[in-house]
């Protein structure tokens, strides 16, 4: 059984074109790669007697709304029979095409649906690529960053029309109390109860 040092040496030895760059941190081994060689990549994990990362944990993306290349694809993979762990990952800009790893592992089915509804990246070569968590006819992608936290729309039942409805959002703050002033002061209506008892005694 190879350690993450000798794991990273391995990778790097046989894949040497295709990897940016290695990384181990908390015994783990950390890769960066071009979307171009994820397949490449991802069978030579998965085959090699060496490695045989045969489950694919998760995948997810984090954006970056700043960087040209906006989103950054990770991949988390196990070995049971080394009892190690690898992160893959890669930038791609906002509206590019990744190729899907259904054909390698099935599993990834449903991970890059997720990802399809929660960030808008568009997966090649998926057998079946909808929403997943959001409604049908939602618009946008919750996770990224630029999607406003109340959303576009709510979905609500109307006791007039006896129907669950779907509306614009709207954020009522007609029976909303605010109160600004120093809890070190004591609030309004605080006082005002406070001078009353004063008076009265």
């Amino acid at each position: 059984m190879l350690s993450s040092i000798d794991l990273e040496k391995k990778i790097n030895s046989e894949l040497t074109t295709k990897i940016n760059s290695t990384i181990v941190k908390h015994n783990q081994v950390y890769i960066e790669i071009d979307k171009e060689d994820l397949l490449d990549v991802v069978l030579f994990l998965k085959t090699n007697k060496d490695t045989k990362f045969k489950q694919l944990i998760d995948i997810t993306a984090v954006d970056y709304p700043e960087n040209s290349k906006r989103f950054k694809v990770v991949y988390l993979f196990l070995s049971h029979e080394f009892n190690q762990r690898i992160i893959l990952s890669y930038l791609i800009n906002e509206n590019e095409i990744i190729p899907s790893l259904t054909s390698v592992f099935p599993s990834a089915n449903w991970m890059e649906r997720e990802i399809f509804d929660m960030y808008g990246i568009n997966f090649k070569d998926h057998p079946d690529l909808r929403r997943i968590l959001t409604d049908y006819g939602f618009e946008g992608h919750p996770l990224r960053k630029d999607f406003p936290l109340t959303g576009h729309t709510e979905v609500r039942y109307s006791e007039d029309m006896k129907k669950v409805v779907t509306e614009p959002v709207k954020l009522e703050q007609n029976f909303r109390n605010f109160d600004y002033e120093s809890p070190w002061e004591g609030t309004k209506y605080i006082k005002e109860i406070t001078e009353k008892n004063d008076k009265k005694n």
